[in-house]
């Protein structure tokens, strides 16, 4: 898989859903590795075709692709050896991996909600709230940015804020459906 082809199968998704929908809203929601998929493609519709999809929802985000390899604790033993970055990011780089979160949000104008769990031992809450700090400076209406986090004692990790009971009032809140 790439980039470039993960983008293109998630827009021909898109294409096929909103061929079927008819009126109703379509939202892109990316976990982990899906975060850069689903602002690629929010951003690529905007960009290229005038579409602001109706929200984009990332859970357990990063920034960038190298960020998130240079911070998952399963590299923390590698990171001390000569040539990590090389053979490591470097080849991620090399690959036409980039997945630009960070960069992707800068331009994205379509409501944005950020879910992390503080516990996450795979992509650490900062990254997240990172990407959170860049798209609220950068977007116009503040209201349409939202991060919220989910406390350690929950024990949600990385895999199960899809779990919390809680999660489909908060989504709903924030897209203000009744």
């Amino acid at each position: 898989p790439t980039e470039s082809g993960f983008t293109t199968d998630v827009l021909a998704l898109y294409d096929w859903a909103k061929a079927r929908s008819g009126n109703s809203s379509i939202f892109f929601w990316g976990h982990s590795l899906g975060t850069g998929i689903a602002t690629n493609v929010a951003r690529k519709l905007q960009e290229e075709r005038g579409v602001q999809v109706d929200a984009v929802v990332l859970e357990s985000a990063y920034t960038n692709i190298r960020e998130a390899a240079a911070h998952i604790p399963v590299t923390k033993i590698y990171r001390q050896f000569p040539g990590f970055s090389y053979f490591i990011l470097d080849s991620l780089a090399l690959a036409n991996m980039f997945f630009r979160s960070d960069e992707n949000v800068k331009v994205l104008a379509c409501p944005l909600l950020i879910l992390h769990a503080e516990d996450d031992a795979v992509l650490p809450a900062h990254l997240g709230r990172e990407l959170f700090e860049t798209a609220r400076g950068t977007y116009k209406d503040k209201t349409k940015v939202k991060f919220i986090t989910f406390p350690e004692k929950l024990g949600l990790g990385h895999d199960y804020i899809s779990f919390n009971p809680e999660l489909p009032a908060l989504v709903k809140d924030f897209l203000n459906i009744k």
